[in-house]
């Protein structure tokens, strides 16, 4: 009798796969990679410059810690980075709400709890829609917003009757990736990109002009896919969750480029 185990190939094996966002975020999607048997190549395309007004930003953050607040609204990965970086502390008595897998993946990864992520719209939309749902009362409430974003979420609660402090917690900036990384794109040696926000796809479109077919765009969802065609890049797969596990299963339905076709010269 054979008593030998009979080893699954991992879905990912001999897969390179480009992923855009480094810290703990970063590092805990290329120990997911890896465990599909995945190479994964980090390269942070994005990262945040200092707001122009940082002595609001800090103010904030110490009356944030001081219990000021109800309510902190987080609506992207970056914004998590910020709060990392200036070693924000939360108290138990404010709620944390993400906008999405993402968002909230990146905070639980550097410690923060989430208390709330929108059911079904994972946008600044859908966040006031359900915290106005579970807050009738008006509440004291701190929007951390990017330089760019639209105040749609602050717009939205003053609406409805809460205090609101909206405070811009940092610029986008794109960062150049190495001569070799930029190379392995143009080449074909990356055989996916994740895409997990405009910004994201932005840098992509930029840094990578010669993406070749074979390469599998992969986007975290319908709103990034559609920031990232908006952008100008074609989009190959988008996860059906807003989730990293639910990305690199997309990407794993497809079946190595040129892996096919290797035996038949």
């Amino acid at each position: 009798m054979n008593t030998g185990t009979h080893q699954i190939p991992k879905p990912l094996a001999g897969w390179r796969v480009l992923v855009p966002r480094g810290g703990p975020w970063g590092d805990g999607v290329a120990a997911t990679l890896r465990s599909q048997g995945a190479t994964p190549v980090v390269a942070p395309l994005i990262n945040f410059a200092p707001t122009n007004d940082e002595p609001t930003l800090v103010q904030a953050l110490a009356d944030l810690a001081a219990g000021e607040f109800d309510w902190l609204t987080v609506t992207s990965a970056t914004t998590a980075d910020v709060l990392y970086a200036y070693r924000a502390q939360i108290p138990a008595s404010t709620r944390v709400a993400a906008v999405g897998e993402t968002t909230a993946a990146a905070l639980q990864s550097m410690g923060y709890r989430v208390d709330l992520i929108p059911d079904q719209d994972n946008s600044a939309a859908g966040m006031a829609e359900q915290l106005i749902g579970e807050e009738p009362e008006p509440r004291d409430i701190l929007t951390l917003r990017s330089e760019i974003a639209k105040p749609v979420l602050t717009r939205l609660l003053i609406e409805a009757g809460h205090r609101v402090r909206s405070v811009v917690a940092y610029r986008t900036v794109g960062v150049p990736v190495t001569e070799k990384i930029a190379h392995d794109v143009h080449s074909g040696r990356i055989n996916a990109i994740l895409i997990t926000s405009g910004s994201v796809a932005e840098q992509v479109h930029e840094q990578f002009p010669d993406i070749p077919d074979t390469t599998v765009i992969a986007a975290i969802g319908p709103r990034t896919a559609k920031d990232a065609r908006r952008a100008g890049l074609s989009v190959d797969v988008v996860a059906d969750r807003q989730t990293v596990d639910a990305l690199i299963e997309a990407v794993s339905r497809f079946s190595l480029p040129h892996a096919a076709d290797e035996f038949s010269v």
